[in-house]
C-alpha cells in the first residue's frame, strides 16, 4: 500500500486511541454527578442540572468513544459463519459491510450538522426546566461521528490491503 495511505491509518488509529482512552474517565464524571444529585436530594436541595447533566457526559461518552470501540472491534457481531472464515475472507466482507457502515454514517452525520446548524442559529435550549444549550452536545455529537467515519475508513483500507495480501502493519 502507499505510503500516505499507511501514514493515514497511522494517523487515524493513533488520534482515536488516544482520544478514546481520556473519553473512557467520563464514566467517572458521570458517575459524580450521580453521586452529588443523590446527595443533594437526600439534603432536600435537589438540583435539577443533575439527570440532564449526566445525559449529556453519557452521550459524549458513548459518541466520542465508539471509534475507538470500532477500532478495538469491541462492538456486537453476529458470528455464525464469521468465525469459521479465513482472515483473508474475513477482511473482503467486512470491506464490503463497512459501505454499508459509510452510508450510514454519512446520514447520521448530515442530520448531526442540519441539527448543530439549528441550535447555533438560533440559539436552541432543552425544553426542560433547567434550559441548557443544545449546541455543545451536538458540537460533540458531530465530532463523535466524523470521528467514527475516519476510524471506519481507516479499518476499510485496512481491510481492503488484507483482501488483496498487502496488509498494513
Amino acid at each position: 500500500m502507499p505510503e500516505a495511505i499507511r501514514t493515514y491509518v497511522r494517523v487515524v488509529d493513533g488520534f482515536n486511541r488516544r482520544v478514546g482512552r481520556v473519553v473512557m474517565y467520563g464514566i467517572f464524571v458521570m458517575m459524580g454527578i450521580m453521586l452529588y444529585s443523590v446527595a443533594s436530594k437526600s439534603m432536600r436541595l435537589p438540583a435539577n442540572w443533575t439527570l440532564e447533566t449526566a445525559q449529556f457526559v453519557m452521550a459524549g461518552y458513548y459518541l466520542l468513544g465508539g471509534a475507538y470501540s470500532l477500532q478495538l472491534d469491541s462492538h456486537v457481531r453476529m458470528d455464525l459463519l464469521y468465525g469459521r472464515w479465513s482472515t483473508r475472507t474475513k477482511a473482503v466482507v467486512d470491506a464490503i459491510t463497512i459501505l454499508m457502515l459509510f452510508v450510514y454514517l454519512f446520514f447520521l452525520l448530515y442530520g448531526g450538522v442540519s441539527s448543530t446548524a439549528y441550535a447555533l442559529k438560533f440559539s436552541e435550549t432543552s425544553y426542560s426546566s433547567w434550559s441548557p444549550y443544545m449546541a455543545p452536545v451536538k458540537i460533540v455529537m458531530v465530532i463523535g461521528i466524523v470521528l467514527t467515519f475516519l476510524q471506519a475508513s481507516s479499518i476499510f483500507l485496512k481491510d481492503l490491503a488484507l483482501a488483496i495480501g498487502r496488509p498494513i502493519a
